[in-house]
């Protein structure tokens, strides 16, 4: 029996083959699972990828930026191309290199971020994949002070939100679409585009790579691999229920906002600390979110482009499950490493694929996940520059979030700790009791929530 990547790869090239969808392009593993999920959404909402920048109120010149990120997106393929079904096949379509860059108002008496949760909630599933808004921030005029003139660290303030369909990017693309918007920017609204040569180039790049990725996928989707994958998730099976349907309220108190967090900074190990570290530290907190003795599936982001591709923009990275038995501690750290390091002989295997391994192993598993876990590196994190003024990233909480809990971490000199929950399906006092765990686990002192 032909594997998934096999019997999609089959379908794309039949569309291609009857000569009807020229404009089109592949997507990978990694996207076919976001175009399924944005399928089963009632309303169509796609995953959105927001960066939040504050600057300085009047930092920001809309008519240079909207040129800038046009630039990007007559570049990069992925950030003109629109996700589509075409004969039962996801599809990435092209189109014109349009990037809406809006002045957001904030109604009388809403804040900056009930204003960004707002545009937000109303994004349409028609569009373009890159779309920018500016926010102001706080009180037109501030008490007068050295501090508080225009420019200074207390004076006004304005929120630039780069918001991205996970279609269109993935963890190590968003580092490259701040460095490459905060240059197109520098260069001004009348610096050339990038020629029809470069623009050619750059979208065979992008073919091949996703190409490339697939077939890696088709071999990481062997018989040996779907074994593995079956008899390692055959007891897995997702714990919290699906939450009720409720349309999200961007501007409600914050405690009846849609998700709750809590973040903590605590001082970085000198020998820093390991993916599998993380992994125990997550099993720490789904212990308290969901009791004992389950086996829940937890998922993270791993891989990259494929061997022999361009570094181009995109959407890449699998999520790699790894089943996590709740209320039982490893009996030595290196149990969970070598468990981890086997995962990672077939991590290339795609999400959809591993969901069908386990599902034909016997697990009740339905392919939702109770968690999710994100590293970052604080030095592949730069700041966007705009005319040489740096935007200071921010996080706004209370947006609407897909799965149950997730956990990001960021390392460097000290490690960033956050998590934010569904209030649907975990109460705040609950949830911030497993960050406690999830901290202590991690030798960190106790919680800040948010």
């Amino acid at each position: 029996m032909l594997s998934i990547t096999s019997q999609y790869l089959a379908r794309f090239r039949r569309l291609h083959e009857d000569g009807g969808a020229p404009d089109v392009l592949p997507v990978t593993g990694a996207q076919r699972r976001f175009v399924l999920v944005r399928s089963m959404d009632p309303a169509g909402r796609p995953d959105l990828v927001p960066m939040f920048f504050s600057f300085p109120r009047g930092t920001v010149d809309l008519r240079r930026l909207a040129s800038a990120a046009r630039r990007l997106a007559a570049l990069h393929p992925v950030l003109r191309a629109r996700p589509d079904v075409l004969r039962g096949t996801p599809v990435l379509r092209l189109a014109r290199p349009d990037v809406p860059v809006v002045r957001v108002a904030p109604a009388p008496g809403e804040s900056a971020a009930t204003a960004v949760r707002r545009v937000l909630h109303d994004w349409s599933p028609e569009g373009a994949p890159l779309r920018l808004f500016l926010v102001p921030d706080g009180p037109d005029r501030a008490p007068e002070g050295p501090d508080t003139a225009p420019g200074g660290p207390d004076g006004p303030r304005e929120v630039l939100a780069v918001v991205l369909e996970h279609t269109a990017c993935d963890g190590q693309s968003l580092a490259r679409i701040v460095e490459e918007l905060g240059a197109a920017y520098a260069a001004g609204p009348g610096a050339d585009g990038p020629s029809p040569t470069d623009v050619a180039a750059e979208l065979d790049a992008y073919r091949e790579a996703v190409l490339l990725q697939l077939d890696a996928e088709e071999r990481a989707g062997s018989p040996a691999a779907l074994a593995y994958w079956g008899d390692r998730l055959r007891a897995v099976r997702e714990r919290a229920a699906v939450p009720p349907q409720q349309p999200a309220r961007p501007g409600a108190a914050a405690g009846t906002l849609p998700s709750g967090s809590a973040e903590r900074r605590i001082p970085a190990p000198d020998t820093g600390t390991s993916f599998p570290q993380l992994l125990d530290a997550c099993r720490a907190a789904a212990t308290v979110l969901y009791g004992k003795a389950h086996v829940l599936p937890l998922g993270y982001p791993w891989g990259g482009r494929p061997p022999g591709a361009a570094p181009v923009l995109g959407c890449f990275l699998n999520t790699v499950v790894f089943p996590t038995a709740t209320g039982t501690a490893p009996a030595a750290p290196e149990e969970t490493a070598g468990a981890w390091w086997d995962d990672l002989d077939h991590a290339a295997a795609p999400f959809d694929t591993v969901v069908h391994a386990a599902r034909t192993a016997g697990s009740a598993w339905t392919g939702r996940l109770d968690g999710l876990l994100t590293v970052d590196d604080a030095r592949r994190r730069p700041a966007l520059r705009l005319d040489g003024v740096p935007g200071r990233e921010i996080h706004i909480d209370g947006r609407p979030v897909r799965g149950p809990f997730a956990v990001s971490v960021t390392q460097g000199p000290e490690l960033a700790l956050r998590m934010v929950w569904d209030r649907a399906v975990h109460s705040d006092g609950t949830a911030e009791d497993a960050f406690a765990a999830l901290t202590d686990a991690l030798r960190a002192p106790a919680l800040t929530a948010g």
